[in-house]
């Protein structure tokens, strides 16, 4: 689980969450308007873009990979704020604080579009309040 990719000196389980959160990014960037720079302010506009879906009675199936991008990119948030590291089992990805402690965004975020979750919140909770 801790092999590095020799290009990025990330560990090689970060490739698949970093790349889901630049293609969430990407896609809010040219789809949305939503410009995400990969600070823990901008995590107020996923929570609340991941709200407007939830009003607007998406069902989860069809939200789903977004949702996951958008999970990864708080993910990412941490990752960068902390200099924590993503783990993966299987197909499931949560990352790890230096504290030891465990994060799962992806599954937040599916918290968040069933109305018990915030990704602002688990960022402030995993980054001790740091400003990025």
């Amino acid at each position: 689980m801790t092999a590095q990719h020799a290009t990025t000196g990330r560990p090689s389980a970060a490739a698949k969450p970093a790349r889901l959160a630049a293609d969430a990014v990407a896609t809010m960037r040219e789809g949305a308007r939503l410009r995400l720079d990969y600070s823990a302010q901008s995590l107020w506009r996923v929570d609340r873009l991941i709200d407007d879906i939830r009003r607007e009675g998406a069902p989860y199936a069809a939200v789903e990979s977004v949702l996951r991008g958008l999970g990864a990119y708080a993910g990412e948030v941490i990752v960068r704020q902390t200099g924590g590291e993503w783990w993966s089992s299987g197909s499931e990805y949560w990352l790890r604080t230096p504290d030891g402690r465990l994060w799962d965004p992806v599954d937040e975020a599916r918290r968040c579009f069933y109305g018990d979750g915030s990704l602002r919140l688990m960022c402030r909770d995993a980054t001790g309040g740091v400003r990025g």
